[in-house]
């Protein structure tokens, strides 16, 4: 099983506590997004995980806790862009907080294990593809020595919440052949880093410029790092452009605090508020407690390390 800690919240950054509370504890319950009073009991086993995903744009209070993943594989999908407080109203100061934060994990954990996100990418009159081409070399000039990729992908407007939340960004068209042109730029940039680029679900085709379609839930990664591979499938829940392997997520939608316009997975500002101040560090769910109108099933979850391979090498 992989724990995906989130794709719905950032949990490095406002529940790193509570984080560190289900490991001690060995379980987490999480609610189903689509049936409030479904709960799923996850267990969280060192035997049964064969990696956590991180999602964050910082990380900070989680580091000095590290030590207590010993037991676990992890990585971290860490976006770091160039927008203003305008699009990402609640981050810290990024040249002088996130910036250093990026370098520090790298440093704690490897270059291998900390992917930077560049994205989601979309064009304005403040932030138009010249903007990007000069921010995004700034920040792989600071970072190429701390990761070994970047990802990067292109705003989607039909997610539930989005469309209303860029309104007041005045979002100008960005044709494919603007987004192609684009790519081709980043990319030689990162190239001229040393860093490897591909998409995250994207439908465009950019493989002509040595740009591929990622993986952010990675098996490959995660069988490189525990030197065995992993028998799991590709994600049927995801979008058919997305390359993820099947994981759990952990997190809930309308939780997080940074308050990003692009963003999906917050469509309610109120709730939000309402699900933050919910939120007990010691409780087994992210926001809230269990009620007597839920009810709580124990997910069937299993490794999927290729024991027999292993075993098999062993013998020869």
């Amino acid at each position: 099983m992989i724990i995906s800690a989130s794709r719905r919240t950032d949990i490095p950054s406002y529940y790193s506590n509570w984080f560190y509370n289900r490991i001690k504890e060995g379980f987490v319950l999480a609610r189903n997004p689509m049936n409030f009073h479904q709960i799923s009991r996850i267990n969280l086993a060192p035997e049964v995980v064969d990696g956590i995903v991180f999602w964050t744009k910082n990380p900070l209070p989680m580091l000095d806790r590290l030590d207590e993943l010993k037991d676990y594989v992890y990585y971290f999908q860490f976006t770091l862009t160039s927008y203003g407080k305008d699009v990402e109203p609640n981050l810290p100061n990024k040249p002088d907080v996130i910036i250093s934060a990026f370098k520090k994990l790298s440093d704690l954990i490897s270059a291998d294990r900390v992917i930077w996100r560049y994205d989601p990418i979309f064009i304005s009159k403040k932030y138009p593809l010249e903007y990007h081409i000069n921010a995004f070399e700034k920040i792989a000039k600071e970072l190429h020595d701390y990761t070994r990729k970047v990802t990067i992908s292109f705003i989607d407007e039909d997610y539930r919440g989005v469309k209303d939340n860029i309104k007041e960004l005045a979002l100008l068209n960005f044709s494919s052949t603007a987004q192609m042109e684009l790519s081709f730029q980043l990319a030689e940039i990162a190239r001229n880093f040393g860093l490897s680029v591909d998409t995250c679900a994207e439908q465009i085709d950019l493989q002509q410029y040595g740009i591929e379609h990622a993986r952010c839930i990675d098996d490959r990664l995660l069988a490189k790092l525990i030197d065995c591979r992993l028998n799991i499938e590709k994600d049927k829940t995801q979008r058919l452009e997305c390359g993820c392997v099947t994981s759990i997520d952990i997190g809930m939608y309308n939780t997080c605090k940074n308050g990003c316009r692009y963003c999906y997975a917050n469509y309610s500002k109120n709730a939000v508020e309402g699900n933050f101040a919910k939120h007990n560090s010691i409780s087994p769910l992210i926001s809230g407690e269990v009620g007597d109108d839920d009810k709580i099933n124990d997910r069937n979850v299993k490794t999927y390390r290729n024991l027999q391979m292993q075993m098999q090498i062993f013998d020869l």
